[in-house]
């Protein structure tokens, strides 16, 4: 067949251009009745504020201003609420400030506009669940969905009506210490994700008061900083921008968010807090969002640093033009907006439109009703019984097991003596990841891997615990210790990985390695010969080849929140099978970085026959554990594919079944995972393309068929025109359970 198709088959899914399609059909609920009357009178109602407003008070709903780490504010903002200058916080909270604050702001000043209180709720208020991309690994958009509801319940309870979340940046880059936040590498995968959050957070309707606003961010592309490094600049095209990057931006938007937020890098030469095009073009005049924009924390201030901008007011006029609503911490709207408006270098309108889709935000979130928050709720909702229990499960269900050789896993209760060795082992600060919210420096109740087990076996076990050494540390003094009780035991548990503070924001790293001396604490307990079972705990993918190699067992948990002991011991003695995949690849070696499943052929793949292709002297050219792997404790078999059609027109609809069985002893999930692969194209097209997954539970011998649709979406892109388009020829299928391997089968878009 021709390798450039005809291009004269181009859709009318151009209606599609502004992303990836799969996830342009809107996926919230038809909002209850009291939400349909707020919004029709809404508009009318905000024309009439804005009337009223005096450039000042408009300029103070477009300011943000930061509390304290403990949720106090500080002493300028009751003044600054009572003149009107002051529309939103951020960490700011508890039921009594937040009151407190409120009723200074509709009894006190001129307008009585309510304030908005945002947090940065990122995987739980205080009942923390797993990092989102441990959260990711559960590939359970249904699990994603019931943590940010939870999440959403305590937040409001302490007066958060507005979260900065869900982060839902494409990382293929785990230097890049920001990956922790999102989905992965994946932007089908991540549209999925993100739709589901969005849905938790907000609901049907954000109004309710047990809601929250989610923050859609970093908008846009800030997962590709060069050479992973934070804040950093990122450049690429506008077809891997709009294939990679804005699906899962779009897919929030389709899911009703009420809110972006702009990223700190810039973007082809211009920073994304000043991009008319991604702000504008993009965001509101093809997605149609109705919402407002925030800015990073100073973001509309490093616009300087970026020096797109010479003057703080030079920096307040890029941004506010593009179409950055609020302005995060730094005071140059406040400070430089009026000025501008009289040099006209600011147009009223544009102001206007800002403070418009504030008061939207606002009207919509039931404020101008009912501005205060129960405080009877904090009590009961926070950490509740129900919420624990909720962070366990999603906890046991977003564990990957990576290796399990000879069946080491899992561990019998009835062990004699078990060693738990590692820093990571007795930790309660580490395991519930960076952006734990409120539950920073409040961790008395986080279950440690050591108290998880020892809650899960009966006394006549014995634990040996041994630190063995620091996260970081190059002490061996205590390795002794650790072999001792390695020895003295049936079975070695070592706990190893990172600390929460070497993944997140600000938190880049150049190598992947296991920090300190702690591959060399496994190395001289495997030593010993005893069974040793690797429980990681990390924000990113590492490269730990020689574990993978020599270690029986290895359970990746991630940062797995409060109840992540008690969670770790369920899936080590088999109270759950584990059942995650993992949403992001581990590389042998940072040199491969970056390294990712739905990458290009290139002129020359890989050969290893071959020394003029695409490949290193040096190591292997494939990944250690690729995207979508995960083992369980029984085993699966996928058999007989089914397509609907061999050949469809490009306008058409194609299922793709296959049938699953469990022909273990256990029962245990699977998440049955779909590829494309566009034979030929006007464009080249990645090796794979993520389609579709379905997670699905089968008992011992229960057989079950999965059937997955694709659509013009599906298999559409973006042509050398940037025209959304499907185009005529060969398409393969892959059906399995990991982006490597599985069942093949072929179709034909045909123009006739």
């Amino acid at each position: 067949m021709e390798l450039a198709k005809t291009a004269s088959v181009a859709l009318a899914l151009i209606l599609f251009a502004s992303t990836l399609p799969a996830f342009s059909v809107r996926a919230v609920a038809p909002p209850h009745s009291a939400a349909q009357q707020r919004r029709a009178n809404v508009e009318p109602r905000i024309n009439a504020l804005i009337a009223r407003m005096t450039v000042e008070e408009k300029l103070g709903q477009l300011q943000q201003l930061d509390g304290d780490v403990d949720g106090s504010f500080r002493a300028e903002h009751p003044d600054l609420v009572r003149r009107g200058l002051l529309g939103s916080f951020l960490n700011v909270r508890g039921a009594k400030r937040v009151n407190e604050l409120q009723r200074i702001a509709m009894n006190e000043s001129r307008l009585k506009i309510p304030v908005l209180f945002g947090y940065d709720v990122i995987h739980g208020y205080r009942t923390i669940f797993p990092v989102p991309l441990g959260e990711a690994s559960s590939w359970s958009p249904a699990d994603a969905e019931r943590a940010a509801r939870i999440a959403a319940r305590e937040a409001s309870a302490a007066g958060v009506r507005w979260t900065f979340a869900p982060m839902v940046d494409i990382a293929r880059d785990p230097r890049w210490g920001r990956i922790v936040e999102g989905a992965g590498e994946d932007p089908y995968f991540g549209s999925v994700m993100a739709r589901a959050r969005v849905r938790g957070f907000q609901g049907a309707d954000y109004g309710d008061p047990t809601r929250v606003v989610a923050c859609a961010k970093h908008y846009v592309a800030y997962g590709a900083a060069e050479a992973g490094r934070d804040y950093n600049t990122t450049d690429m095209s506008e077809t891997t921008l709009r294939e990679i990057y804005l699906p899962p931006f779009k897919a929030a938007v389709d899911a009703g968010v009420g809110t972006f937020m702009s990223a700190f890098n810039d973007l082809n030469g211009v920073p994304t807090s000043a991009n008319p095009f991604t702000l504008t073009e993009i965001l509101r005049n093809e997605w149609k969002f109705d919402g407002f924009v925030v800015s990073d924390y100073e973001s509309v201030k490093e616009l300087m640093n970026h020096r797109l901008a010479d003057t703080e007011a030079a920096a307040a006029r890029e941004a506010l033009n593009a179409g950055v609503d609020i302005e995060m911490v730094s005071r140059l709207y406040n400070k430089h907006g009026a000025q501008l408006l009289r040099e006209n270098k600011l147009s009223m309108n544009t102001i206007d439109e800002a403070v418009r889709r504030v008061l939207r935000v606002k009207f919509r979130l039931g404020l101008f009703e009912n501005p205060y928050v129960d405080e009877a709720r904090e009590a009961t909702e926070i950490l509740s019984r129900e919420h624990l229990r909720a962070a366990r499960e999603v906890a046991t269900r977003s564990m990957v097991l990576l290796k399990n050789e000879r069946e080491v896993l899992p561990l019998a209760k009835t062990l004699r003596s078990i060693a738990v060795i590692g820093a990571l082992a007795n930790d309660q600060k580490n395991l519930i990841g960076s952006w734990s919210a409120d539950a920073l420096g409040k961790t008395d109740n986080v279950i440690t891997l050591l108290a998880g087990i020892k809650a899960k076996v009966g006394a006549e076990t014995k634990i040996n615990y041994a630190k063995g050494c620091e996260i970081a540390c190059d002490n061996v003094d205590g390795f002794a210790e650790a072999v001792r009780a390695a020895s003295e035991s049936d079975v070695a548990i070592i706990a190893i990985g990172e600390s929460a503070e070497m993944s997140g924001e600000a938190a880049s790293r150049s190598s992947l390695d296991l920090p300190g001396r702690q591959l060399d604490l496994v190395k001289a307990v495997q030593a010993t010969g005893k069974p040793t079972v690797i429980v990681l705990m990390n924000g990113r993918p590492l490269t730990i080849n020689w574990i993978a190699e020599n270690s029986s067992a290895i359970l990746e948990t991630w940062f797995a929140g409060t109840e992540a002991g008690n969670a770790i011991a369920d899936v080590l003695f088999g109270d759950i099978n584990p059942g995650g995949k993992l949403p992001v690849t581990f590389p042998r070696h940072v040199g491969q970085i970056p390294l990712y499943y739905n990458h290009k052929s290139t002129g020359r793949p890989p050969d290893a026959k071959n020394k003029y292709t695409s490949k290193y002297l040096d190591v292997d050219v494939t990944p250690l554990f690729p995207f979508g792997h995960g083992l369980s404790y029984t085993q699966f078999r996928l058999a007989n594919l089914q397509l609907s059609a061999q050949r469809i027109r490009p306008d058409g609809r194609l299922t793709a079944s296959v049938e699953v069985e469990n022909t273990g002893r256990r029962a245990g999930d699977e998440v049955v995972q779909l590829y494309i692969r566009d034979v030929a194209a006007s464009v080249t097209r990645p090796v794979r393309e993520l389609k579709g997954f379905e997670r699905i539970s089968l008992r011992p011998g229960e057989r079950r068929r999965v059937t997955f649709t694709l659509t013009p979406e599906s298999l559409g892109f973006y042509d050398r025109e940037m025209r959304f388009r499907v185009e005529p020829g060969a398409f393969k299928v892959f059906i399995g359970t990991s982006s490597v391997g599985g069942l093949e089968g072929d179709f034909e878009v045909a123009d006739k």
